[in-house]
């Protein structure tokens, strides 16, 4: 089960609300990054009020708009700041909830008139930006193939199948030797792993199967026992399953090596869900296979670059145009 990081948290321990708001949110069993994302947030936000003097607990709505004044100015990224002030919204439901308040001086936005369906939209306390995501150019995925082919054989495997199956770090580090199908090179990605608890089974390529059967040669040095795929190879902690840290640790030795800083772990995940939609897959496909509720989530990760746009219109209308001199053709025999 996962349990938050203590040390990392030392307001929120000296906190009786927010201690055992943070509880709470572990026991509803979040995955480890969401609560240590939940963790930040609320530490940064109990900071904030200590050098301020605010009552956390009283804090009312003129308190929050500094606060979103302090995050706006503060230079971090803009779903940093949205994190940020999720988990505070989260806190003081919590407190409404216990009766320590009757309200949330957070609130979740208001409705004002705008130009969006209906005449109104929703604005949130900070606006929100959606980026499309970043994913190399082909001299820079030629880059990123050199520097990673000098890694070990381990994280050959996790590069593989992180791209293959379009894992979210999470998903590969807590892949287990039982997920792997080798007869049908099929993967399996267990409910319990996933951001929105829905299993699904993805294929891997040839190449990954490689690389996955000459690791099990590798891994039996380490283990016999079943369990988690992917183990630590260190002296310290020999045998037992890699981290979600240490995995970030190896795509960023990675990128410095291929001097390409914004190649991040989740990039793999960008790569192939836009190489599925190059390849023509349909919307409904590429969501199954990243294991999305939503459309729109997966229309955030399909990046087509401007040429890649440019060149579908210039096919269009080369299509459009021979349709319409095919049409005139009939006008040469009247």
């Amino acid at each position: 089960m996962t349990t938050p990081q203590w040390a990392r948290f030392g307001r929120i321990r000296n906190h009786p609300q927010a201690s055992a708001w943070l509880e709470f949110q572990a026991n509803l069993g979040l995955a480890d990054n969401t609560l240590d994302a939940y963790g930040r947030g609320l530490e940064a936000f109990l900071a904030f009020c200590e050098v301020r003097s605010f009552p956390t607990n009283l804090a009312k709505r003129e308190h929050i708009a500094l606060y979103v004044r302090h995050l706006a100015d503060s230079g971090l990224a803009n779903a940093t700041l949205q994190q940020r002030l999720t988990a505070v919204r989260l806190f003081f439901d919590h407190l409404v909830e216990d009766g320590i308040r009757t309200e949330n001086p957070v609130g979740r936005g208001r409705y004002r008139p705008g130009n969006a369906f209906g005449g109104t939209r929703e604005r949130g306390l900070i606006a929100r930006y959606h980026k499309l995501p970043w994913i190399p150019s082909e001299a820079q995925w030629q880059a990123i193939l050199v520097a990673a082919r000098q890694e070990c054989l381990r994280n050959r495997t996790m590069f593989a199948f992180a791209y293959d199956a379009g894992l979210r770090r999470e998903e590969l580090c807590l892949l287990s030797t039982q997920d792997i199908d080798p007869p049908h090179r099929l993967l399996r990605v267990r409910a319990e792993t996933t951001k929105n608890r829905q299993e699904r089974r993805v294929p891997y390529s040839t190449c990954a199967g490689k690389l996955y059967q000459a690791y099990v040669h590798e891994r039996a040095k380490v283990s016999h026992s079943r369990g988690a795929l992917f183990l630590s190879e260190s002296a310290r902690n020999r045998g037992q399953p890699i981290s979600i840290w240490t995995w970030t640790k190896v795509v960023e030795r990675i990128a410095k090596r291929a001097q390409i800083p914004e190649f991040t772990t989740h990039t793999l995940r960008h790569l192939c869900l836009t190489d599925l939609a190059r390849a023509d897959w349909d919307l409904h496909e590429i969501a199954q296979f990243a294991g999305h509720r939503s459309l729109q989530s997966t229309l955030c990760y399909i990046h087509l670059s401007g040429r890649e746009l440019a060149e579908k219109l210039a096919r269009s209308l080369e299509s459009i145009r021979d349709m319409r001199l095919t049409e005139m053709e009939a006008w040469v025999n009247e």
